[in-house]
């Protein structure tokens, strides 16, 4: 059986991908930022059929030799370890880059010392910026409007260099706003159930009319898998979305709706990125995907996002799920 390394398995998208591998009967390694605390992150919460079937390692990906390690006998790779949150990227840019540019450069150099078969790594759907043209298709300009997008950038091109000078067999795969249970509150949905299902019905958000394309993290995690598996895929950059775009706003009723509550939406300040930062527009065109290894959502369309809100939602009804945010602060 083949051996999947998962990096940033503790994390969102990552711990719902060590999940499916499991359930796929995959030989899973999930290599996890260590910690004092001997926690796991989101791979704790999982079912103890899933953790006994799953080998934890514990390092940080900025380490060569750490990564070196966990890489070791492993057939495929699949690279999420990252620092995501923009408004944090503004903070701390040097912190992006030792992650996500140096972190990437270690998981090539390991993947190629042992050959592996298949190197996935992971990009965003901010390496685009603002559409210039919709759907966005992968031959889309690319523009960084914040360091984070531009840390993804450089690893994304240094993945595609190590393929191009070396050989190594890896793609990119480019998610459009993944969300679903598990989500950090730093993100837009998690924040909004999570204000409402405390109760609050004022909601407190930054710029409402962006749009982005949300897709739910069982087709992300099905995207990962699918390319991984995918020979046609080395040396490309895949888009997964939902081919569906929603304003902030439209969104934030949405939500409202599922959970049946009346809101009220307040602009607070310290949510909005400097005005020059803010990506207006996002929407994917996914028919690469489709094409190279046959994937489409599950949850695509209107009637997709409802249906992936509603398992959103259910998830952070559960006492034990919601209180492990701090729903009345606004996390960076």
């Amino acid at each position: 059986m083949k051996k999947v390394l998962v990096t940033g398995a503790d994390g969102f998208i990552g711990s719902h991908l060590v999940e499916e591998l499991v359930k796929q009967n995959y030989d899973v390694r999930a290599f996890v930022c260590y910690n004092s605390f001997n926690s796991f992150g989101w791979l704790d919460t999982l079912s103890s059929e899933v953790l006994n079937s799953t080998e934890v390692v514990t390092g940080d990906i900025r380490d060569s030799s750490c990564v070196a390690n966990a890489l070791k006998d492993c057939n495929q790779v699949l690279h999420l370890a990252a620092l995501i949150a923009i408004p944090f990227s503004y903070i701390a840019p040097d912190a992006y880059i030792q992650t996500n540019i140096t972190g990437t450069l270690n998981v090539l150099n390991a993947s190629l010392a042992n050959e592996v078969e298949h190197l996935v790594c992971t990009s965003t759907s901010e390496t685009y910026g603002s559409a210039q043209f919709v759907p966005i298709s992968e031959e889309h300009p690319l523009n960084a409007q914040s360091p984070y997008a531009a840390t993804k950038i450089a690893a994304d091109q240094m993945a595609l260099a190590f393929n191009k000078s070396f050989g190594l067999n890896v793609s990119v795969l480019r998610p459009f706003n993944t969300y679903g249970p598990r989500q950090s509150a730093r993100a837009v949905i998690p924040s909004i159930i999570g204000q409402i299902l405390s109760g609050s019905r004022k909601i407190n958000l930054g710029a409402l009319s962006p749009t982005r394309d949300f897709t739910f993290v069982k087709d992300t995690a099905k995207g990962f898998i699918q390319a991984m598996n995918c020979s046609d895929c080395i040396g490309e950059i895949i888009n997964i979305g939902s081919n569906f775009e929603i304003s902030i706003q439209d969104t934030v009723l949405l939500i409202a709706d599922v959970l049946n509550a009346e809101v009220e939406i307040e602009l607070d300040y310290q949510r909005l990125r400097p005005e020059a930062s803010e990506v207006d527009r996002l929407f994917a065109e996914t028919s690469k995907a489709k094409e190279l290894f046959n994937w489409s959502p599950m949850y695509g369309g209107i009637d997709g996002f409802r249906g992936g809100l509603e398992k959103t939602a259910e998830w952070f009804s559960d006492p034990k799920n919601l209180n492990q945010y701090k729903n009345s602060s606004y996390n960076v």
